[in-house]
Parts: C-alpha cells; structure tokens; sequence
C-alpha cells in the first residue's frame, strides 16, 4: 500500500496510490480513517508524505561510506537531528544556501514511524513502523567541516526530501538503492549492506528519545556521495518503493 499526502482542490488531504489514482481518506494514516473518493494521481500534487515532529538520522551506517569518509566502522548508531522544516516532498525544490555553489545528495531509506514509540526491541519495531520512503540527506559539505558537527550543514530548508510516498508493504533489510545526478548513475548499494539495519536504528532511538507518528527515521547513505549545483536534478530509486526527484536551485 502506497500512502500518500497531496495537494488537491485546495486542501491538503492523504490517500492511498495506485499506478494511475489516488484513494482518499478521511484521516491521517496513523488513525482509524474511511475512504473518501478518488482523484487521478497526475492531477494530484505530491507533498512530503508526512509531517514529523522530528527527522532522526544515522550518521554512520554503511561500510563503504565509513571508509570514505575516513570514520571507523561505529559499535553503536551515531544519530543526529534534522529539523522538520528540512523537509520536503517530490518534486520540490532544493535551494543552494546563499554564498555556496553547491550541496551534497545523500540518497537514504527512510523508515516512517505509525504508533508512538518508546523503548522497544528490534524484534517489536516493525509493529511501529508505518512504511518506508526514498530521502536525500542534503548536506552543507563545508559547513559540515567547518562546524565540526551537523546541525547547521544539514538543517536548511529544503534539505530533506522524503518521498514520493511511503510503501507499507515491504521487506527494508534486503533492498537495491540508487542516487542518479542527471540521470547518470552515482550511488548504487543494498539496505542489507547497511551496519544496523532499520529496526535496530528504530529500536535505538527509541532508547532515547519517544518517536511520535510521522516520525522519520533516516537509515544512513551508501559511499557515492558528491556534490550537485544550481541546475542538476537529483533521483533517488529505491526497489519496491519508487523514485523521489528533485530540482536544485
């Protein structure tokens, strides 16, 4: 099942996606909701397919990108925050902060939380979980750098689009991912190379921090990272999920 959040007739509204057309419904996803007729998916405009309270990452989460980035393979997650005012849908635009020339994609799973969520196992945390999405964790490389830590480099707006919906119906652990800049291929890799795998990074921040419905979880980038600029469209593929495109300005 595809749940989605459009724009449509004015109003912003969620509903399930086929091929071809969006099945609305009365209420968010994470509650009890009916359906409500049905619009054509071309004449829907997609939003971001969830509205967290917070957007938790995971720095460190595949070997090769470790390596890349000269880090040592981590005995626990390394998690920071991203505002949700980062967050954006496909077909939104990413804007280059002023005085830089460019940014950094970081294709990634996003996991998408559907029930409150405190201190559970990862054997629990599936029953948690909505669904999953594409993101780009769109990164300030300079700034990273400079800061000495994330915050500032990772949290402008437009810096963290999730979408074009979130897929409840598939297995994250075992998944091909792809980054395209341009529609040349730059980062391919599987979720199951990931160190922790999306349930044990839920269950982790779970141990910190109470994840709220529409929370995102974001899983952590495969090596490939690199820079887009003003002009360049960038597409993150997922298997069984979809493809979340966006524009850079």
């Amino acid at each position: 099942m595809r749940v989605v959040r459009i724009f449509h007739d004015e109003d912003v509204r969620y509903g399930l996606a086929d091929e071809s057309m969006v099945t609305l419904i009365s209420d968010e996803p994470f509650a009890a909701w009916e359906t409500e007729g049905i619009v054509a998916l071309p004449h829907a405009q997609l939003l971001a397919p969830a509205i967290p309270t917070k957007v938790v990452c995971a720095g460190i989460n595949y070997r090769a990108h470790a390596l890349e980035m000269g880090h040592t393979i981590p005995d626990e997650p390394v998690i920071f925050l991203k505002p949700p005012t980062a967050v954006i849908g496909h077909g939104a635009e990413i804007h280059i902060p002023a005085g830089y020339d460019c940014v950094d994609y970081e294709g990634e799973l996003a996991v998408v939380l559907g029930r409150r969520t405190r201190c559970v196992s990862p054997a629990d945390a599936a029953a948690h979980v909505l669904g999953f999405a594409c993101a780009n964790d769109v990164t300030n490389r300079p700034l990273q750098r400079k800061d000495g830590q994330w915050t500032r480099a990772k949290g402008f707006d437009t810096f963290c689009p999730i979408g074009p919906w979130v897929e409840t119906d598939v297995d994250p652990r075992d998944l091909l991912l792809e980054t395209y800049v341009n529609g040349e291929r730059r980062q391919h890799a599987r979720t199951s190379d990931m160190i922790f795998d999306p349930y044990e990074l839920v269950s982790f921040v779970s141990h910190v921090m109470t994840l709220l419905p529409g929370d995102v979880v974001l899983t952590g980038t495969p090596s490939g990272i690199g820079p887009v600029r003003s002009g360049d469209t960038v597409e993150v593929r997922i298997e069984g999920i979809g493809s979340l495109i966006n524009h850079v300005v």
